[in-house]
């Protein structure tokens, strides 16, 4: 997909006609819309004339190579665009395009003396082809306008005076000053002890988002009371806004199944018509005993207008560009349209528990140690090791036990993945995780930890069992709306953790979850989804996009949570949800159900529109009025259902 927005000049149209792949993205540039439609108006002026002189005042003079002369004029304002279109299809050996079709159709009209109907196919196909331009335009800028929410200048502090400059010049390091309602221009963190930013161009949320020093704080963020101060911490065009509008900008170039179908029939289709088109021409002269060439030449005319795939090459892609942008303003990032259709037709949920359906913000709530070891020294220990980890149990540890003392010899320090952390200190070994990572060490303990329903964090020193501390985590608000959306979506909800068997049980009992699973190493989520799929059932598994990324790799369709906080996510998952809200997930499902519902209608009205005016065309019933609707009235009508999800709220 091309930038949104692009300021190419008009005669660069972009069509990539590589397997007719003629996606109509017509850059407008900075045309006005006077300036795109006046070529048509010059010609429906001379058209109206034409006619009138035609058929109402029917004056001597206008005849012969007057009349045509005249038609020719009125012709060439829409028509030469066209067939400079064709040639350059022909020359990149793409014979059988649109341009072609609409070029030797209106040709032939004046070859046979219909010169009013040539060029009221050729301005009616130019105005259709405006309107797919206008509206293939405002959807790409629809969707950069919902994210490109970066300011152009940005105040910064330089030499203690407040200075104004591009936000692109600004230097990794310098200070931006930032003003009540001012927007930030580039990611940072913040200087000041605290202040609210609205965080709606990121989130789709607009609910206040408080920040103290510190704080990261990302481009695009409105600062929402006092003055501010960002320290820049990301050059301008590597903010984390810059890689989101890349990833939707660059969405459609993985294109869902259907519109690779229809773009790949049209290569197909579009020269058997031309063929039938001739043979309508010369065939009836084996057989109709009053053959008239000039009728026969007409059918054949009508049916190659007619045949003109524009209403599906258009309103397909417009339709997934309006899914993508649907997502966009409710906070959900589609790596690409076939992602759209892989969540209309999902079966199962598979989600993780922490950070997904909990807040994944942990609190210690209760330290239980053997009393042959000094506590004290025991979490300075535990709070140096966990200070390694990024996991949440750590950030939990650290809010309990104070500042990290950085004096603590920590020497070989390994983490293992789905047990915990090692690290020997004084000579000694420090273990801190589950109880799995004490039997892995054959440290023997004299408690039952499924007994226990919060999330325990064994302690072992010196082969020694030390003990244990709680952590408590709790679930989202909208983690019931959830579970309960999906339900009705007929979806399966699945849920997989690392975390305490008992733990999961209790979080999964009160959301209603049957299917959920505890004391899973990455390797077992592997397996379970692999379970899932050999039944030939869809997945979207939905977690942190990193710890999980053989699972994402695995399903059907990845959607990370909180995408704002990690590059890594946004490069892993499929489907980004850039705030923490799991109710986002059945939302997503549901845009990929309507895109995929407005496609379909669109292609049944294509084909069942051009196959009764083709059938009444190749019969002599319709003339070439008839085929200019089967052909630009059934795109026009194609592009105004597509464009109908963009005002739909989910």
């Amino acid at each position: 997909m091309e930038e949104c927005c692009s300021t190419k000049p008009k005669k660069e149209h972009n069509h990539d006609h590589e397997g007719h792949d003629h996606d109509h993205s017509h850059d407008t540039g900075n045309q006005s819309i006077f300036q795109m439609f006046l070529p048509a108006m010059i010609s429906f002026a001379l058209l109206l004339i034409g006619i009138a002189l035609d058929n109402y005042i029917q004056p001597d003079w206008f005849n012969g190579w007057i009349r045509l002369v005249w038609y020719l004029i009125a012709y060439i304002p829409v028509g030469l665009p066209v067939l400079r279109e064709a040639y350059e299809s022909i020359t990149k050996g793409d014979v059988f395009s649109e341009f072609f079709l609409m070029g030797i159709a209106t040709i032939g009209a004046f070859s046979i003396g219909e010169y009013p109907e040539g060029v009221a196919v050729m301005l009616f196909y130019s105005v259709g082809e405006v309107f797919q331009a206008m509206a293939v335009t405002r959807a790409k800028s629809n969707i950069k306008s919902l994210l490109d929410q970066r300011p152009d200048e940005v105040t910064i502090i330089k030499d203690g005076k407040p200075q104004t400059i591009k936000a692109e010049k600004v230097n990794i390091g310098e200070i931006i000053q930032l003003k009540s309602g001012e927007k930030l221009g580039l990611d940072g963190e913040l200087l000041s002890e605290t202040a609210s930013f609205n965080t709606s161009a990121l989130t789709g949320e607009s609910k206040p988002d408080t920040k103290t020093k510190g704080e990261a704080v990302l481009a695009g963020m409105i600062n929402l009371n006092t003055v501010s101060q960002v320290k820049v911490i990301t050059a301008y065009k590597d903010s984390k806004l810059s890689k989101i509008l890349e990833l939707v900008q660059n969405a459609t170039a993985q294109k869902a199944p259907t519109e690779l179908f229809i773009r790949k029939f049209a290569k197909v289709y579009t020269p058997i018509v031309v063929f039938l088109a001739i043979g309508i021409t010369l065939l009836p002269y084996l057989f109709v005993p009053d053959y008239e060439f000039r009728d026969w030449l007409y059918r054949a005319l009508v049916f190659l207008v007619i045949s003109c795939p524009c209403a599906l090459v258009i309103s397909i892609p417009l339709g997934y560009f309006g899914g993508i942008g649907a997502g966009s303003r409710n906070g959900i990032l589609f790596k690409g349209s076939n992602f759209l259709d892989v969540l209309a037709n999902v079966q199962n949920v598979v989600m993780d528990k922490t950070g997904t359906m909990t807040e994944g913000v942990f609190k210690v709530q209760e330290v239980d140690f053997n009393n042959e070891f000094n506590k004290d020294e025991i979490l300075k220990f535990v709070n140096a090791l966990e200070s390694k980890s990024s996991h949440p149990v750590a950030t939990a540890i650290h809010e309990y036990v104070g500042e990290i003392d950085h004096s603590i010899p920590l020497e070989t320090v390994e983490e293992i993945a789905g047990h915990g952390l090692k690290a020997t200190i004084n000579g000694k070994e420090l273990l801190v995780g589950n109880f799995k990572l004490m039997d892995k060490f054959g440290i023997s303990y004299n408690i039952k930890p499924e007994n226990i329903v919060y999330t325990l964090i064994a302690v072992a020193y010196d082969k020694k069992f030390v003990g244990y501390l709680t952590i408590a985590d709790s679930i989202k608000t909208d983690a019931q709306l959830t579970v309960n959306k999906l339900k009705s979506l007929n979806v399966a909800t699945i849920m997989l953790s690392g975390d305490k068997t008992s733990v999961v049980k209790y979080v999964a009992d009160a959301l209603g979850i049957q299917n959920a699973y505890g004391d899973l190493l990455p390797e077992d989520k592997v397996n379970k989804v692999k379970e899932i799929k050999a039944k030939n059932q869809t997945v979207a598994f939905v977690g942190d996009g990193v710890n999980d990324a053989p699972v994402i790799a695995l399903s059907d369709v990845g959607i990370a949570m909180g995408g704002l906080g990690s590059d890594a996510t946004i490069e892993t998952a499929d489907v980004v949800i850039q705030d923490d809200k799991p109710s986002k997930i059945p939302m997503a499902i549901t845009i990929g159900k309507q895109t995929k519902k407005i496609v379909w209608q669109n292609i049944i009205l294509a084909f069942a529109v051009k196959a009764i005016v083709l059938a009444l065309g190749a019969g002599g019933l319709a003339t070439m009025w008839e085929a200019v609707f089967a052909d630009v009235g059934v795109a026009l009508l194609a592009i105004l259902n597509a464009v109908r999800i963009q005002r739909m709220n989910f």
